[in-house]
């Protein structure tokens, strides 16, 4: 069975073809990634059972703070060492998994060691580069021609990913904790299962070495430096607001298996801002989509401190909104820059601008962390609204009709 329209092209013989693509192609990478990214904060969605091991009330920022350089060097060395392009994409993404699932089931092992524990963190996050980054790729080998309707899809099903281990959590509420960090690693065994029965795409392209020059050049274009720079506002307030979602409901009065329900469904409402993005942006475009959730996420960073003692029915109405479009403008940012990046250097631009976003959450994970003792919790991400604003600022030029000048 094949999805209609197929993506046509021709062969090196110049003989004209058109790509008979499975319907079910993209279902297996979204749920194959949704079921790997479990494991990006498998600890954060226990991290009170750790905290009382490692007898501390703080740590979130830290234990974030590990995957997420874990990720950026893992980025880095992935696309300088060229392994997507020297392996078949998909053993790749399932070497990853078992890999990562290996690393969060050590936390088992050794919970009490809060040294051992961020290690085992760095080299999930270092698995995951095998994993996020790489599931694009296998998606842009069938759907070159709609990638951003993919996109939308792929980033969703991380953003699923980062929700699930507090589902498993919420579900499991009389389990011992150790139950929920297994299930995330189960997780992530099967989803790269799942993907590694993924054939390649006939539209998957070998890409080079990563060039600095090249993307450094890219900066020149105001679309592309728009683009990125919105993405970079996004990266500052996304990250930080999920690994500190837990401690905000806390602070609202919720606990127990309640609080991690709360928290699964506002980092997992994001998929439909992901989606649902993607799905529209053919009739709104995806500067204003990406633009549009950027905004709306970033007055609700201004008016938070006004929510946080609000009646539960009206917080939990606000935490909706917030975790839709907190994550909903990546795809199109991602899109975007892809979009206006020089032909020759896309997949390099496309690596140092994420690597570059990811820098970005340790800044604002590790002033959340400080923040969290020092202020009253109403306070706590307003801060973040730094990110959107500068976004907005910077991403403005993207509205501008296309045959704008370009200086």
């Amino acid at each position: 069975m094949s999805e209609k329209p197929m993506e046509s092209g021709s062969r090196s013989g110049g003989a004209p073809y058109r790509v008979h693509r499975p319907i079910w192609i993209l279902p297996a990478i979204v749920v194959g990634q949704w079921m790997v990214t479990s494991l990006w904060f498998a600890t954060n969605a226990v991290m009170g059972s750790l905290q009382e091991l490692w007898g501390t009330s703080g740590g979130e920022g830290i234990v974030t703070t590990a995957v997420q350089l874990g990720f950026i060097i893992g980025t880095l060395v992935f696309a300088l060492v060229g392994i997507a392009d020297r392996f078949r994409a998909t053993t790749v993404f399932l070497i990853c998994a078992v890999l990562g699932a290996a690393a969060n089931a050590t936390v088992l092992v050794v919970p009490e060691s809060f040294a051992l524990v961020l290690l085992l963190r760095f080299l999930v996050g270092v698995s995951l580069a095998g994993v996020y980054p790489v599931g694009m790729r296998i998606a842009a080998g069938w759907y070159a021609g709609g990638l951003g309707r993919a996109l939308g899809f792929l980033v969703g099903a991380l953003v699923l990913g980062t929700a699930s281990p507090h589902l498993l959590s919420a579900v499991g509420a009389e389990w011992d904790w150790q139950m929920t960090v297994a299930g995330t690693s189960v997780l992530a065994l099967a989803g790269g299962l799942i993907v590694w029965w993924v054939p390649e795409g006939p539209q998957l392209t070998r890409g080079g070495p990563v060039r600095f020059r090249g993307v450094l050049s890219a900066f020149r274009d105001r679309r592309f430096r728009a683009s990125a720079c919105g993405y970079f506002g996004h990266m500052w307030e996304l990250y930080a607001f999920w690994a500190f979602v837990p401690v905000w409901i806390a602070s609202h009065g919720m606990s127990g298996a309640s609080s991690s329900w709360m928290a699964f469904a506002v980092i997992g409402v994001g998929f439909v801002g992901c989606a649902g993005g993607g799905l529209f942006v053919k009739r709104f475009s995806g500067q204003r989509i990406a633009l549009g959730q950027l905004g709306v996420s970033g007055v609700c960073c201004l008016v938070s401190p006004f929510m946080l003692h609000t009646p539960t029915p009206v917080f939990t109405a606000f935490m909706l909104v917030w975790g839709i479009t907190v994550a909903g403008d990546s795809p199109q940012f991602s899109a975007l820059t892809a979009q206006f990046a020089p032909r020759e250097v896309v997949g390099s631009a496309l690596t140092l601008v994420n690597s570059g976003g990811f820098a970005i959450t340790i800044l604002s994970l590790s002033l959340l962390e400080w923040m969290r003792f020092e202020t009253a919790p109403q306070w706590l991400l307003m801060p973040l609204a730094l990110g959107p604003l500068f976004g907005l600022v910077t991403g403005a030029y993207l509205l501008k009709p296309s045959g704008s000048t370009n200086p």
